[in-house]
């Protein structure tokens, strides 16, 4: 089975109506929306069988994005570069991955045209293959856009766009307000300070519950697991004398990253069928055919 994935990072988590309008704008392809109030974030995960209906959803929720938020009066914990901060395809299944690097090139080159927001490429979609948070690191410092304008756009910032393999985003959340200790353990687990392999993350604030947050991207699940790499969060979090107050999934995981969970977690997470990648495409093929 062919399948192209799209997970648009939309900096909005906080206006009900917008989140509708930019939901409808999707159509049928969009899976699942996760929407934080702190991070004043939502990721919309979109999906076809046939390519250019991802395409095309990303381009419709890029559109309706650009004519409702405004970068100038957003605020939020989670670091961003645009109001469509970031758009990353995906092949799944038995689709080549240059479909992903070529779905991902042809929607920086439309965003460019229809918006003129200059354009950050990243993962397969780049020549140098840099990273997500490079691009971060480095837009308008030490590196020019790869497409479009060299300054940011006066309400939509930019655009980081990339190809990539599966990954899982979850969030360990700490019940207390000690954003130091977020930091610490996300400094401890993450891949380039010599934690796990595969792991990025990062330590938040989450005023509105007066607790903070390990957020993590799980971008090796072949080097550790959803599960090995929550476990030793909370390993982490319990010597410290905290304890956890929730582990929340961002988006949806493929059925081969749940099934290499035990049981006992699985339950203990809230991680269930309801979150499948593949589930959720065949609840939406039921209910269209």
């Amino acid at each position: 089975m062919e399948m192209l994935e799209c997970v648009v990072n939309i900096s909005e988590g906080q206006d009900a109506a917008v989140l509708a309008s930019l939901d409808e704008a999707c159509g049928d392809a969009l899976l699942d929306r996760h929407t934080d109030v702190d991070h004043h974030r939502s990721v919309f995960t979109l999906a076809g069988n046939d390519s250019s209906a991802c395409i095309d959803a990303a381009r419709a929720l890029t559109d309706a994005a650009s004519s409702r938020i405004d970068i100038r009066t957003h605020f939020g914990v989670h670091p961003r570069l645009g109001v469509i901060d970031v758009v990353p395809f995906v092949a799944l299944h038995s689709t080549p991955s240059s479909e992903a690097t070529i779905a991902a090139i042809d929607y920086a080159k439309w965003v460019v045209e229809a918006h003129r927001v200059p354009v950050f490429l990243y993962g397969d979609a780049d020549s140098e293959n840099r990273s997500l948070p490079d691009a971060r690191r480095t837009a308008f410092k030490t590196r020019a856009p790869d497409l479009g304008p060299d300054e940011p756009h006066p309400t939509l910032g930019a655009i980081a766009v990339g190809a990539r393999p599966l990954m899982v985003a979850i969030n360990v959340d700490i019940d207390r307000d000690d954003l130091a200790l977020a930091r610490s353990i996300a400094g401890k687990v993450r891949e380039r300070d010599g934690g796990l392999p595969g792991v990025r993350s990062l330590g938040f604030d989450l005023p509105h519950l007066g607790q903070v947050q390990v957020s993590m991207n799980i971008v090796g699940l072949e080097q550790t697991s959803i599960e090995e790499a929550c476990v030793e969060v909370e390993r982490l979090i319990a010597e410290s004398g905290a304890a956890v107050a929730r582990i929340e999934l961002v988006g949806l995981v493929p059925d081969a990253a749940l099934a290499a969970c035990s049981k006992e977690f699985l339950e203990r997470s809230g991680l269930n069928s309801n979150v499948s990648l593949e589930n959720r495409v065949l609840r939406r093929e039921e209910n269209t055919n």
